[in-house]
């Protein structure tokens, strides 16, 4: 079998409703989509997106990849030596993980299709589906508890709210929460790199009678280190997620004792195959991982569910970046029913093609 035709096809997706978080209020998310068509009629699937703020990429730079790496390289290749396609890629690739991610999940589609397999089943078939949370960004206090109240009303129970620019806000958000809709729903927090290390023992000590599942990243990612290292009677488990790009940083983040849990991004680590490398690291040094996302095209949460269906490192999810995209060419790839993910049934990442735009 032989890659005999590329394509890369930037799309941008209109979100239903604007979110605000530390970075700033997103309107709408541009995803670059790759496809790879081989010589028996199989066409691989994969896509990028791409985050100025977390990773420093553009849709120019995923695209400019394409034509100076992407397409030398796989031109002619066989698609089923997929290692040694991304290990040659990783290092041209370093600074780019959601350029490398869409090169990872499109040759993983291909085996998926040539095998006749959901991808999760070849990844080990840990479970076939999973609950995710749901994201709501940073609004008003009584806002948050309306918008939480429809979530939980529309199936979904657990909830991760971002904050990070008002701690006394962020607080009283995440006590309102839990005032309205009592133990029926899992909360988690995200900060997004907003507080200072006063403001995090702050918001710690505040909040530990409300059973948060998680803070997530409240410090700037080069301070993390500097947060004490667990202790028995801390109220919420601490997660790292702008500290954690590389499987590097599981081996200093362990190393340190600073953070319970990490969060691994399919787009941050540069693929399903880094992001399985990176969670088997981390849960062999006792820290538990969360599949999480950035602002993706079904096909790229797809990726995110069969790692965490398959591989059995994953302990929780956050594959909720999908939901609102306006004219997802991928829509499909996954289903969301009451609050839990499933895949497609079908072989590799779930659809047999990118619909027109």
């Amino acid at each position: 079998m032989k890659i005999t035709h590329i394509d890369a096809v930037p799309v941008t997706m209109k979100m239903t409703e604007a979110y605000t978080i530390t970075y700033g209020t997103l309107t709408e998310a541009a995803n670059v989509f790759l496809r790879l068509e081989t010589d028996r009629g199989i066409v691989g699937l994969g896509c990028a997106a791409p985050d100025p703020d977390l990773t420093g990429e553009t849709v120019a730079s995923v695209l400019e990849q394409v034509e100076k790496r992407i397409r030398p390289l796989l031109h002619g290749a066989d698609p089923l030596r997929a290692v040694r396609w991304t290990d040659r890629l990783r290092t041209a690739f370093r600074g780019q993980p959601a350029a490398a991610a869409m090169v990872d999940l499109a040759l993983y589609d291909i085996l998926g299709k040539v095998s006749g397999l959901p991808l999760y089943k070849i990844l080990g078939g840990f479970r076939t589906r999973v609950r995710t949370s749901v994201t709501i960004g940073i609004l008003p206090c009584e806002e948050t508890v309306s918008r939480a109240v429809d979530w939980y009303r529309r199936g979904f129970t657990i909830v991760k709210l971002k904050g990070g620019t008002d701690l006394e806000e962020d607080i009283r958000r995440v006590q309102a929460v839990r005032e309205r809709l009592g133990s029926s729903v899992r909360l988690r927090f995200d900060a997004n790199q907003g507080y200072s290390l006063r403001q995090t023992r702050r918001f710690l000590e505040a909040t530990r009678n409300l059973r948060l599942e998680c803070l997530e990243q409240p410090l700037p990612a080069a301070d993390l280190p500097m947060l004490e290292k667990p202790a028995a009677g801390r109220c919420a488990p601490v997660m790292a997620d702008e500290s954690l790009m590389t499987l590097q940083d599981v081996f200093r983040l362990a190393l340190l004792q600073s953070v319970d849990m990490i969060n691994v991004k399919v787009m941050k680590v540069g693929g399903i195959r880094e992001a399985t490398r990176i969670s088997a690291a981390a849960r062999a040094a006792g820290m538990r991982v969360m599949a999480g996302c950035m602002d993706e095209a079904a096909l790229g949460i797809a990726g995110g569910l069969h790692l965490a269906l398959g591989t059995g490192t994953v302990a929780m999810v956050d594959l909720d970046g999908h939901l609102g995209l306006v004219g997802d060419p991928s829509a499909g790839a996954v289903m969301l029913r009451n609050g839990t993910l499933y895949p497609s049934l079908r072989p590799g990442l779930g659809i047999a093609d990118i619909q027109p735009v």
